[in-house]
């Protein structure tokens, strides 16, 4: 096997070059945004505690859900049942997932986890090494294409999809219309990915509507910079492929097109921002970053948005951009997400969307909003100064939650971490909270089964609990997540403990619970299974329950003064209520059982005629009541290593 040096895969905060901070992050500047709540949780202090209680979400969600639960799949891998696994396997040795293998029992089986949306990955066509020249499609060159089966945010024609994911690639666009139609019939909606700050190094658009042209068709390439230009460029300059140093692409494998060079001239700005004409091996190489009308000084070349947008409608923001003259990407991309709201299509994730401006997003979102009120937007934005304003200003409905939330939970998990701080991380978004998504596991993030993450599968039980019940804002779930996939496969391109998104593998642990399309937990193994009722029962709650979209209570710090309890910073206790009904979860992160734990409850936080207070299990443990002392509600109950339980009142 070839030895490849350690190339820093493309994942959640992903290092980024200074020449890009200018432009990405330039992008994101501007007046500072209103501190004023736009889904606001009301804060006051009650026994140590704090109390939040949350307004309405953006309007996006299933009615009949308590909260919206995004299930992505990478949907090359889902419902690939080849296990072969070679390092740098071809789609022959090691298999693909096709667009046909989400039959109504894998559906049915991805609702069951309280789903509303399905976020397909790896939906547009993008770059990859496979041979699709007897369907007009051009081959892709492996010195610009990473892995053996390319990277999903190299996209290559935005007006079309991956025919690696087709049975009949002439016809997958059709095959991919007739799952989105299959997804609806299974009552959930569909997500995709559009990826506005980077295409891949040789787009070309087959199936583009009559009269819009490819990126770039009609770009000055004499000048760096124009404002109507798609790209960036390097005058004068050819574009080299990067010295990746013992690292062959294909793995070594013989390829026609796999010679060391790519043919671009002049060079153009590499995804990610950097302006060498050779970028370095760890610079997102495959993909050429679009421009929006930032100079390469930083400076804006189109109008910004007055005062006081922050609060204004989504209607009043696409009244803001009628008639007003914005750079040509901009109208590229909003044409590309009406083709595929006009496919059926019903929201989209947006990739690194902090690298786009603030701007862009005002003008695209408010069209979306324009066209299909209900669409579900989803941005990657990883610097917390700026989640206000893409949330206000660029109408985005949800972003991640990683650097303040899943960063402080992840921490825990592993055991150098303290509730204390999560309890603090999730108030100071308090304001915001309901649009701020909660997951454990993506695409871009460590499985948590694999030994950088946590080792064990069920460290994820207690975080699963309180990551999906302490807000309204959505969950996401990653496939395999819940039957303990470790990402421990050597795949090619990257490290083992991500799935790969690179190369074509199958994920065993979720190939053992497809059990060859019965989507049964058949093979799967006790643990496994026992994993996965645990992530049916969380779900349930969280979209079945009521007070999901009621007032949020930290009962943490009030329970850590508890003299005597062994109540720690290794478990956390909240309370979520709804017209004098609610749920109280209480979790243990550590390893160990704890001893008695006097849970204790503010009289505040429940309403109750009496002095006693039975509380019912809504997981696997006995139920407990709570008895009224002089101020609060105490009751003595223990927990198992990584145990969370749940009582409803």
């Amino acid at each position: 096997m070839i030895t490849m040096p350690r190339i820093q895969r493309r994942f959640c905060l992903k290092p980024l070059s200074l020449v890009m901070l200018s432009i990405g992050l330039a992008a994101c500047s501007g007046p500072s945004p209103s501190q004023k709540s736009v889904a606001g949780e009301a804060t006051s202090t009650t026994a140590n505690s704090t109390q939040n209680a949350e307004m309405i979400a953006p309007n996006t969600s299933d009615k009949t859900q308590g909260k919206p639960v995004v299930y992505q799949v990478f949907t090359r891998l889902f419902g690939n049942t080849n296990n072969a696994n070679h390092p740098w396997g071809s789609i022959e040795q090691n298999g693909v997932g096709k667009f046909s293998d989400f039959t109504p029992q894998a559906l049915a089986a991805i609702k069951a986890l309280g789903t509303s949306h399905v976020w397909y990955t790896g939906i547009p066509h993008h770059a990859v090494i496979n041979d699709y020249t007897a369907f007009g499609i051009s081959n892709d060159d492996p010195d610009v294409v990473k892995g053996r089966a390319g990277s999903p945010y190299a996209v290559k024609d935005y007006y079309n999809v991956n025919p690696d994911l087709a049975d009949d690639p002439a016809k997958r666009l059709e095959e991919f219309e007739a799952l989105i139609a299959r997804t609806h019939d299974a009552g959930m909606k569909v997500i995709i990915d559009i990826v506005p700050n980077h295409v891949a190094r040789d787009y070309e658009s087959l199936s583009a509507p009559e009269g819009v042209s490819d990126f770039g068709a009609h770009d000055d390439t004499s000048v760096e910079y124009a404002r109507d230009n798609n790209f960036y460029y390097v005058v004068g300059e050819a574009f080299e492929v990067p010295d990746g140093g013992d690292y062959k692409p294909l793995g070594g494998d013989s390829h026609p097109l796999s010679d060391g060079k790519f043919d671009e001239f002049p060079a153009k700005w590499t995804g990610n921002g950097a302006r060498a004409a050779q970028p370095d091996i760890n610079d997102w190489y495959e993909t050429v970053k679009v421009n929006y009308g930032v100079r390469p000084d930083g400076t804006y070349d189109f109008p910004t948005l007055p005062e006081g947008f922050s609060e204004k409608s989504f209607a009043e923001h696409a009244a803001f951009w009628e008639g007003k003259d914005v750079p040509d990407s901009w109208y590229k991309f909003r044409n590309i997400a009406h083709y595929w709201l006009d496919k059926g299509v019903d929201g989209f994730r947006y990739d690194m969307a902090e690298m786009v401006p603030v701007e862009f997003w005002s003008f695209l979102n408010s069209s979306i909003k324009q066209k299909a009120p209900d669409a579900f937007l989803l941005a990657e934005v990883y610097q917390p100064d700026k989640y206000r304003a893409y949330i206000q200003q660029g109408k985005m409905d949800y972003l991640y939650d990683k650097v303040g939330f899943y960063d402080t939970l992840k921490k825990i998990m592993q055991g150098s971490g303290a509730v204390s701080d999560l309890v603090a991380i999730h108030e100071e978004i308090r304001d915001i909270a309901p649009h701020m998504l909660h997951f454990l596991e993506n695409h871009d993030e460590q499985r948590i089964a694999s030994p950088d993450f946590a080792g064990d599968a069920d460290k994820g039980k207690p975080a699963l609990a309180v990551s999906a019940l302490i807000s309204i804002a959505p969950t996401l779930l990653y496939f395999g997540q819940d039957v303990g996939e470790d990402g421990s496969e050597e795949t090619g391109f990257g490290d083992p403990t991500r799935t790969t998104i690179f190369d074509y593998a199958g994920v065993p642990a979720h190939q053992r619970f497809m059990n060859n399309g019965k989507f049964d937990a058949g093979q799967s193994t006790e643990k496994e299974k026992a994993l996965h009722r645990f992530y049916k029962d969380v779900m349930n709650i969280a979209t079945s329950n009521s007070a999901i979209t009621g007032r949020y209570q930290s009962l943490h710090a009030l329970n850590l003064g508890v003299e005597g309890s062994a109540y720690s910073e290794q478990q956390f206790a909240f309370i979520r209520e709804k017209n004098d009904q609610g749920f109280i979860v209480i979790a243990n992160f550590s390893d160990n059982a704890t001893g008695p734990i006097s849970l204790t409850v503010p009289a505040s936080a429940i309403e109750t005629a009496g002095n006693k207070l039975e509380l019912k299990p809504l997981l696997s443990h006995d139920g407990l009541t709570l008895e009224q002392g002089e101020v609060n509600y105490r009751a003595t109950t223990t927990l198992d290593a990584l145990e969370t339980k749940v009582f409803a009142f």
